[in-house]
């Protein structure tokens, strides 16, 4: 799913100060492949677990990023992603019911995030959210998928593994 992700996301982290948010980081995987895709890019990530921001910090850290201090992970609320924040890539990892406005107010003028859609255990499409140059906003749907819910808080989702 990452590689998928990936592929519909690149036309927009070639740019050389390509700005890309990656939210639900969990365990900071894909930001670490973000950071070696976007090699002079900013990336940021932003979690609702507490647990997970530590964990996915920790394994930044272990991956010895060149220029580490442009990747950061942070606690927040993927619903409203990062206020100041303005990204030409947004990768969401969990579903939302609707498609949070407030990532498409974040996405520059070209930009493009991609975020899964639809109920918690029902069904659910990978979306390509496309903001042209004139701020229009497009929706193409990629594939049907499953993904755990986009929250807004701790305790929205109980899952047995984040104790």
């Amino acid at each position: 799913m990452h590689a998928f992700a990936l592929d519909l996301l690149a036309p927009f982290l070639t740019r050389p100060d390509a700005s890309v948010l990656d939210v639900g980081a969990g365990s900071g995987y894909l930001m670490a492949v973000l950071a070696h895709l976007c090699p002079q890019g900013e990336i940021r990530g932003i979690e609702v677990v507490p647990e997970l921001v530590a964990f996915g910090k920790s394994n930044l850290e272990r991956q010895k990023l060149p220029d580490a201090a442009r990747v950061t992970l942070e606690l927040g609320d993927g619903w409203r992603g990062i206020p100041d924040g303005s990204f030409d890539a947004i990768h969401v990892g969990a579903a939302a019911e609707r498609v949070p406005q407030a990532l498409v107010a974040q996405l520059k003028s070209p930009g493009r995030m991609v975020v899964p859609v639809g109920p918690d255990g029902g069904a659910q499409q990978l979306l390509q959210v496309d903001k042209a140059s004139d701020g229009t906003v497009s929706y193409t749907p990629a594939m049907d998928v499953r993904f755990v819910p986009l929250v807004q808080k701790r305790g929205e989702y109980d899952s047995p593994y984040i104790q």
